[in-house]
């Protein structure tokens, strides 16, 4: 059985991540979507919060489950017995920082491999930063994240 995680903050979570589990869902026997903290940025939602979105809307999908993760990756893919880490590449500059990630990964556990998925060409734009500000300034954010995802946005930067 092959178990792969994905991680990253999903913060907020979007259309293009959901997209990329239910990518991923079809290639492994298990996907774990590791919910962590970029600790570069400060967050918006809370990790259980995240979660609590994540799960809401993988709902459908029988192999995959959410949990919170913290410290490196490799060590958290080691206590699932994960051997593929799944990322999602948007552009070039996704694929420059991604390789060096891969490569220290792959330094740190050799037995674990990574696997890039290339977002679907609508979600390409897409990042946290830009739809925090579009958010921030009342914009339209229902083709992009999930219905519960752009109220909790617009609730939580109204807040602030």
């Amino acid at each position: 059985m092959t178990i792969a995680v994905f991680p990253g903050s999903f913060d907020p979570l979007t259309n293009g991540h959901l997209d990329l589990i239910e990518r991923a869902s079809r290639m492994f026997d298990q996907l774990i979507v590791a919910v962590g903290q970029n600790t570069a940025k400060r967050g918006v939602f809370t990790a259980s919060e995240r979660v609590a979105f994540i799960e809401t809307e993988i709902a459908g999908l029988d192999n995959v489950s959410v949990q919170v993760e913290t410290g490196l990756t490799v060590d958290f893919m080691r206590s699932v017995h994960a051997t593929v880490l799944v990322r999602g590449l948007r552009n070039s500059t996704d694929f420059e920082f991604e390789q060096g990630i891969a490569g220290m990964n792959r330094t740190l556990a050799a037995e674990m491999d990574t696997v890039c998925l290339m977002a679907a060409p609508k979600y390409q734009f897409v990042s946290s930063s830009l739809l925090k500000e579009v958010a921030q300034f009342g914009g339209d954010l229902t083709s992009l994240v999930p219905p519960a995802v752009a109220e909790g946005l617009r609730d939580r930067l109204e807040r602030e």
